[in-house]
């Protein structure tokens, strides 16, 4: 029997009420210490019950693990950080510390031409072996990820990186992992966007190379050194990586050092080369640009005459590659140092509609050329008709533009023209600069009487032939260089 006493009142009260004496107190101050007396009796009492049970399970559970002590229990990160210096690297004053590297690469956001770099989600892992956290058994222990400011960590950083930052949703996206030999495991995940040097002369049939790599920021080599943990196994994602505009056509690793002002530093570095997927530039670029080649043909089987129609085809498809040219410009680079495989297309494209036009003002130039000679050849023959053989006939050639035929002996009936060659001989003799001129006049006709067409229709029947045969023959040359040279 437990007697529990308590201050009440003006007296001391002992439970149960019945080995109390009396209180000489009036009845109403006697019925509320009463209350009082039983109230704290009840809680007394619960509260002893709950000790005894829970006394009665700690006793029980030593029973069923007698031989359980502190040293079977896991160590905990007090006791590994217990005199350690995160300050200070392992393996300080005793030479390098090696640190194995290996990566996932998540995934590749973007590919950008125009700054010359990519965003890339990767997994970077870290193992070195820091001899101050051993401790017994077979298993690793893993600590939360904030915990890592208690630790010494290598200061890796990437090298080409612009810009870059840390996952914390909806914690920081690290992971400490300690085994028992002194082993860490330092991991993660990372989006950066990293500068990737790319040649865009074949753009866009281009392969490009581009780079990952990682450095020590502080410690050189006498420090730290990097290796791959795998070799080229260390990197894992690039197989299965899918891309919007390139494929995976290769990577391997490699180990190297930079050489700063400061001194050899460590360096691993990841090569990786892009080939461009082609199609989609076949059907938004190359299709077109080549149907308004086509198009332009169009002009060469309507007639002459029909002036509005050929010059709305021929204005309409030069207008139509103009905007196809500046529009495949909008996602590439402003750079004069670069001439791309789809800029030269392009170009020929353009020279062959551009000449498409210009053959049509040609032929329409010629042939009102040739009926204006023969509207005059006409009205001389009927002239001469009517003045009875007295008026010279010039000849429609140009080879003689000023072959007279004279008519009549009569010296004042007899119209003589001088022709260009006579004219050129008397300036070579030294007379006035007027007869020069006409003579350089004559020379001029001359030349131009080899271009002469007989019949301005055969420019179209010629073009017919001579545009298509060359576009594609120049087809030809193109694809072969940029394909396979």
């Amino acid at each position: 029997m437990f007697m529990i006493r308590t201050h009440i009142a003006e007296g001391d009260a002992c439970l149960p009420a019945d080995l109390c004496p009396p209180l000489s107190l009036p009845d109403a101050q006697t019925k509320k210490a009463a209350d009082q007396s039983f109230t704290l009796w009840w809680f007394s009492g619960s509260s002893l019950l709950f000790y005894l049970s829970l006394s009665s399970t700690c006793v029980l559970s030593g029973a069923k693990h007698p031989d359980r002590n502190d040293s079977d229990l896991s160590p905990t990160i007090q006791k590994l950080m217990k005199g350690y210096n995160r300050y200070l690297r392992p393996n300080f004053n005793e030479g390098p510390i090696e640190i194995g590297m290996s990566l996932d690469i998540a995934s590749i956001d973007a590919i950008s031409e125009i700054n010359m770099d990519y965003t890339a989600t990767i997994f970077l892992r870290q193992r070195w072996t820091d001899e101050r956290l051993l401790f017994e058994g077979n298993k690793s222990l893993s600590l939360d990820g904030r915990l890592v400011e208690l630790l010494w960590v290598p200061d890796t950083f990437i090298v080409d990186s612009k810009k870059s930052f840390l996952h914390d949703i909806t914690v920081e996206n690290r992971l400490i992992r300690i085994f028992s030999n002194g082993t860490v495991l330092y991991a993660l995940r990372i989006t950066a966007t990293i500068a990737c040097n790319m040649d865009l002369t074949k753009y866009p049939m281009d392969r490009q190379v581009c780079t990952l790599q990682l450095e020590s920021w502080g410690y050189n080599l006498q420090d730290v050194v990097f290796y791959w943990t795998r070799g080229n196994d260390s990197v894992k994602g690039l197989d299965t990586l899918q891309l919007a505009q390139y494929s995976v056509e290769s990577y391997y690793t490699s180990v190297s050092q930079a050489v700063y002002e400061t001194g050899f530093y460590p360096k691993l570095v990841l090569h990786f080369a892009l080939r461009r997927n082609i199609l989609y530039f076949i059907l938004e670029t190359y299709v077109p640009s080549t149907l308004l080649v086509a198009l332009s043909w169009v002009s060469f089987w309507i007639s002459q005459s029909s002036v509005p129609a050929r010059t709305c085809i021929g204005v309409t498809t030069v207008l139509t590659m103009t905007t196809l040219m500046m529009g495949a410009r909008t996602s590439l680079p402003n750079a004069n140092c670069f001439i791309k495989a789809i800029d030269v297309y392009l170009g020929i494209c353009f020279s062959f509609i551009f000449g498409a036009l210009l053959e049509y003002a040609i032929a329409h130039f010629c042939t009102v050329q040739h009926f204006t000679l023969q509207d005059v050849q006409r009205e001389l023959r009927k002239d001469l008709e009517e003045s009875n053989g007295t008026l010279p006939v010039i000849s429609t050639s140009f080879a003689h533009p000023s072959k007279v035929v004279k008519r009549n002996n009569t010296q004042k009936d007899c119209v003589r023209v001088v022709t260009p060659g006579e004219v050129g001989s008397k300036a070579e003799l030294g007379l006035g600069n007027g007869q020069f001129f006409v003579a350089l006049k004559g020379k001029v006709q001359r030349i131009l009487a080899f271009f002469h067409v007989e019949n301005p229709h055969n420019i179209d029947r010629y073009s017919r032939m001579f545009f298509p045969l060359a576009f594609m023959l120049i087809n030809v040359f193109y694809w072969i260089y940029y394909l396979f040279l």
